[in-house]
């Protein structure tokens, strides 16, 4: 009897929440999404079947976490379930946005450490790795027992901000002191452009709220890239945009990778001092949510190359080069 090569199967399977990313992402590895039968019982319990056999494959599941957001999480973890309990080898999360991330540390006593429980929740579930997407702070990677992927869009934004801006005089600003070190990145990204941060208050008794004080650094004259992981109400956000103009700058550019455009975010971003507003897709925008002034970047191409990568056992570092 002759002896049978195993062959290596890759699958990519997508929950309900941004089924258009999973599909771009599928079209550039030049393979279909795995059919999938997805539907919620009267009372909101997640029901989820895969369509097609899934033994022995690399498995692929993409979900990110956009609103409502605890059902996409639950969804997830259930995709995960089945294809445990359907004998896929090994099981890798996509992530394009991890939820429950700015939860990563306590600020006061009795309070959880809510993104540390999501790691442990996929673990348990039974995934083999986590694939993401700008993670709020860097640390969570250590949360997770197992490979963590943690995919920087910043060549993505860069490439749009060097070819649209990069005649001008640009500063790269912070919006909090906590995020410096991302826009030093920006910086040597952008040829060495100046730094700058606003300095705020915030009440960790009131989530989404702060007050943007004031400037430190040089604006004046000059083109701000105002870089932050993600824009939720776009308070801050806007806030900062306001003080950076008050201050001298010739103009601002709000860059974000996570658009999440809670409540009065739209509308704050829109009338803003703020000349446009980058994002990427790793999560869904309504049409109702989109304005003239901003751009969406699609993240796809990167999620795509990375999952090429973990599936030849490539390198994934190698992606991080703008």
């Amino acid at each position: 009897m002759s002896k049978r090569t195993p062959t290596r199967n890759m699958l990519l399977f997508s929950g309900r929440a941004h089924p258009t990313l999973a599909q771009e992402v599928a079209d550039l590895l030049e393979i279909d999404v795995v059919p999938t039968t997805a539907y919620d019982f009267a009372n909101g319990e997640i029901y989820v079947r895969f369509d097609e056999s899934v033994r022995g494959c690399d498995a692929f599941v993409l979900q990110s976490h956009s609103s409502p957001i605890n059902e996409a999480i639950m969804e997830q973890l259930i995709m995960i379930d089945a294809l445990k309990r359907a004998s896929a080898k090994r099981i890798t999360v996509i992530l394009p946005f991890y939820g429950y991330a700015r939860q990563d540390k306590k600020h006061l006593g009795r309070e959880p450490i809510s993104a540390r429980l999501m790691a442990d929740l996929f673990l348990t579930a039974g995934a083999d790795r986590l694939m993401t997407v700008d993670l709020h702070t860097a640390q969570i990677q250590g949360f997770f027992d197992g490979p963590v992927d943690h995919l920087l869009a910043m060549p993505i934004l860069t490439r749009h901000v060097k070819k649209r801006y990069g005649k001008k005089d640009l500063a790269v600003v912070s919006p909090d002191a906590g995020r410096i070190k991302v826009a030093e990145q920006w910086a040597n990204a952008l040829g060495g452009a100046p730094l700058a941060f606003i300095h705020k208050t915030r009440d960790p008794r009131r989530p989404n709220e702060s007050k943007a004080n004031r400037v430190v650094g040089d604006v004046t004259g000059r083109v701000c890239i105002l870089v932050d992981d993600l824009i939720d109400t776009g308070g801050t956000i806007v806030q900062a945009a306001e003080a950076l103009m008050a201050d001298g700058a010739e103009d601002v550019v709000i860059v974000a990778t996570h658009a999440v455009f809670s409540g009065p975010a739209v509308d704050r971003l829109k009338n803003s001092t703020a000349c446009e507003v980058i994002v990427t897709n790793t999560l869904p925008i309504a049409d109702d949510k989109r304005f003239d002034k901003l751009t969406v970047l699609s993240i796809a191409p990167l999620l795509a190359q990375a999952t090429a990568a973990v599936f030849e056992e490539g390198s994934v570092t190698s992606l991080f080069k703008s």
